[in-house]
């Protein structure tokens, strides 16, 4: 029984390193991917009229590449989301831990893990046919396909991701530490802020990274609500043409191997070293919070 034991446990210990290094392989392969169909780009445009260009019209003669009305409605648009999801996320996530009883908590659980495999499609078709209307009403707008509309739906993709792992952070506090603030004086409140909420910051903050990720990375539903507008936004009330968008709506379209080709492609690198650059700043805020 010892020999099988110890048979099974070599054989999982060769495996799980062939995984990890298999993760980065595929890293890697993307990374080399990006790089190389994006590089033939910068022949036609150089880097800073590439991000920093006010005007993205890739079928023109010669062709105008500038991407900066795009990052600027991507990160528009995920910061109006993340406004929304944050507060709305966090709350349901101490509800469901500290406050439901176990029945509610029965139901909502699996209610915010089905939410969160809803496909991005039907947020979309939510967005266009009660979200769009709804937000041209209130605001006067000529239309309701706006950033707004699509931080609103993001927001709502979002809470289910950023509730989900705060939630099962929290429920990991140990009930001693709130034993410990109740015989202290503090009462269920104040044991929720002061103690149970810090006590899972981690979680949370990672919870916070991976919506943040889902907003930022999100494509089908930003090119169905947004409104595709390819021009430096002002508003969130205007329509505009985030990264993803761009990427998913124009690919099928180009010429392959032309300037605006590999314009598509240098967008992906630059979405894929905007998420590693965050990634790696939360991962450093992280442990300097774990070491304060």
């Amino acid at each position: 029984m010892a020999t099988h034991t110890g048979m099974r446990k070599n054989i999982i210990e060769r495996i799980l390193p062939f995984a990890a290094s298999l993760s980065l392989l595929f890293l890697l392969g993307i990374a080399i991917t990006l790089v190389g169909a994006s590089l033939p780009v910068f022949n036609t445009v150089s880097v800073k009229d590439f991000i920093f260009g006010t005007e993205w019209r890739p079928t023109w003669e010669p062709p105008i590449l500038g991407i900066w009305p795009l990052i600027v409605a991507s990160f528009m648009v995920t910061a109006g989301a993340i406004i929304i999801a944050l507060p709305l996320g966090l709350a349901s996530a101490v509800y469901i831990a500290e406050l439901a009883n176990p029945a509610v908590k029965e139901i909502l659980k699996p209610v915010m893990e089905i939410l969160a495999g809803i496909p991005s499609v039907v947020f979309g078709f939510f967005g266009i046919v009660f979200v769009a209307p709804i937000v041209q009403r209130i605001f006067h707008l000529d239309t309701g396909l706006t950033g707004f509309t699509a931080a609103i739906i993001l927001g709502l993709m979002a809470i289910p991701t950023i509730s989900s792992i705060s939630e099962d952070a929290i429920s990991a506090i140990p009930k001693d530490m709130r034993n410990a603030s109740y015989a202290l004086g503090a009462n269920k409140w104040e044991t929720i802020i002061m103690t149970v909420i810090p006590g899972a910051k981690s979680g949370i903050f990672t919870a916070i990274i991976l919506g943040v990720s889902r907003a930022l990375g999100e494509t089908m539903t930003v090119l169905m609500v947004a409104g595709g507008a390819a021009r430096v936004p002002v508003s969130l009330l205007q329509p505009m043409r985030p990264l993803t968008a761009t990427i998913a709506g124009e690919m099928g379209e180009t010429v392959v191997g032309s300037p605006h080709y590999h314009a598509l492609f240098a967008m992906g690198l630059f979405l894929f070293l905007i998420n590693i650059a965050f990634n790696i700043i939360a991962e450093y805020l992280q442990k300097g919070k774990r070491q304060w």
